[in-house]
């Protein structure tokens, strides 16, 4: 009876003391409060009272930025929000360096999800997103670079406008598409008229071509099964005709 005591507490300090990490994940080990090694991942062994072990988790995390009342270059009011991605490259950084890493972060990510998109014009922010996306990961991953934190990815993903703002875009969309069907409407006008020249002179230097063309024309209408006949006359022995009577008057 007298040994199961002291056997208890060897077998209490051996289960305190085995850590268990996975590969995931690394853990700082502090010595007295003092900072002592990184270990992990596996079996790791911690002394009880005068070590210390913090576990980090190097998954890459996602972070939800909340949305932000921004205004842009050109005083156009809009809510933004965006999605972070981040993990740990240096346990010893984001132990000893921040308190809260995960909280810092976020903080910096909607600062500068302001002071970026407050720089930016709508129409950039509408069509530029991937430059904007790019220049948001840079100064992120700039400032939480001494916390041992990593940003791979910076993304917006929502921009709501206002209604008044949302009619003017569709109206300036609208105004752009019949734009363009003017412009492409004109560009046919104009083809169907250059052929049309084309093909006029190549009927006056072979005036033989026109009176194929009137056989063309005899046989489409046929194909329809047309009762009626017509009898292609030129028009030049009309103006013949026409001369003679006047001249006979």
């Amino acid at each position: 009876m007298q040994f199961l005591i002291p056997l208890l507490l060897v077998v209490v300090l051996i289960y305190n003391s085995i850590k268990i990490l996975m590969e995931y994940e690394r853990g700082v080990v502090f010595f007295l409060g003092k900072f002592q090694t990184v270990k992990g991942p596996g079996l790791v062994f911690v002394l009880p009272i005068v070590q210390r072990l913090i576990r980090v988790n190097l998954q890459t995390v996602t972070m939800d930025v909340p949305p932000q009342d921004v205004i842009t270059r050109d005083n156009v009011t809009v809510k933004v929000n965006a999605v972070v991605f981040l993990r740990i490259v240096d346990p010893q950084k984001a132990v000893l360096a921040v308190q809260d890493y995960l909280y810092s972060t976020s903080q910096i990510a909607q600062t500068t999800l302001r002071s970026v998109l407050g720089q930016s014009q709508l129409d950039d922010l509408l069509s530029k997103r991937e430059e904007i996306n790019a220049e948001l990961q840079r100064i992120i991953d700039q400032q939480t670079e001494p916390w041992g934190v990593k940003v791979s990815v910076v993304e917006v993903k929502n921009v709501d406008l206002p209604q008044e703002m949302q009619r003017a875009i569709a109206k300036q969309a609208e105004a752009e598409r019949e734009r363009r069907a003017k412009i492409i409407h004109a560009e046919g006008e104009f083809q169907a008229a250059q052929k049309l020249a084309d093909a006029a002179g190549v009927i006056a230097q072979h005036p033989a071509a026109l009176q194929l063309r009137y056989l063309q024309t005899l046989v489409e209408i046929a194909a329809e099964k047309n009762s009626t006949t017509i009898f292609p006359v030129p028009i030049d022995v009309l103006s013949a005709l026409m001369k003679y009577f006047e001249k006979k008057d």
